[in-house]
């Protein structure tokens, strides 16, 4: 397993390669942005830990700039920005997660295995997913419905994998957090029900259905 670590802070990124070492990683270490976008792009790895603080570049451009570019890897942002518009904004460019600094290492361990599991998994259960007029393309991160491609930020592609995964399956907010976010310990958080009324703007109010006192389930299409 390769690990990309983009981190100005030389302790943390000193910290963040001693653990994804022990734990099995081997890990590399780019101090701005600039040099870690080049990294990226050159190299194959299997998760990139991204600082949004950088010089040369910052986090937010190098995000966008590999998305832009359909990179496919995890990334999980570091930053010390708390609040809900900055999360929401690395969410929407791209980032598959978001940690605040102060963190745990275990948690950021728990966040990328969580990442990685989703990649296996579309891996080994095939790479078309087909439920009604919806059909989804698992290693080109494509989505269409009634043969038009309609396109989606990788956190909505992953909520809809979920859903889809799951066909008929009344799913809880608590249950979408573990499965999509990578998260358990915030119940209150709104962010499902969020993203689930972007997939119903963007692919139809008939595609998730609303279980009152449940949760959500996938449509089921005659």
């Amino acid at each position: 397993m390769r690990a990309l670590v983009i981190e100005d802070e030389a302790r943390i990124a000193s910290f963040l390669e001693y653990g994804l070492t022990a734990e099995g990683f081997t890990v590399e270490i780019a101090d701005n942005g600039r040099d870690g976008l080049d990294l990226a792009r050159s190299r194959e790895y299997d998760v990139v830990i991204l600082d949004l603080m950088l010089p040369k570049l910052t986090g937010e451009e190098v995000l966008r700039q590999l998305r832009g570019q359909g990179f496919p890897v995890p990334v999980i942002v570091l930053t010390a920005k708390d609040a809900v518009l900055d999360r929401v904004d690395n969410l929407n460019a791209g980032a598959d997660d978001y940690l605040v600094k102060p963190f745990s290492f275990a948690e950021l361990l728990a966040r990328i295995r969580a990442r990685m599991r989703v990649g296996a998994d579309a891996a080994t259960t095939g790479s078309v997913i087909t439920h009604g007029p919806l059909r989804l393309d698992l290693p080109r991160r494509r989505v269409w419905r009634d043969d038009v491609e309609v396109a989606l930020t990788n956190r909505e592609f992953a909520l809809l994998e979920v859903f889809l995964r799951h066909p008929g399956q009344v799913l809880s907010q608590p249950q979408l957090l573990d499965l999509v976010w990578g998260y358990g310990h915030d119940p209150g958080s709104n962010v499902a029900e969020v993203y689930v009324s972007y997939l119903r703007r963007k692919l139809g109010a008939d595609v998730i259905e609303t279980v009152r006192g449940g949760g959500y389930r996938s449509a089921e299409f005659r």
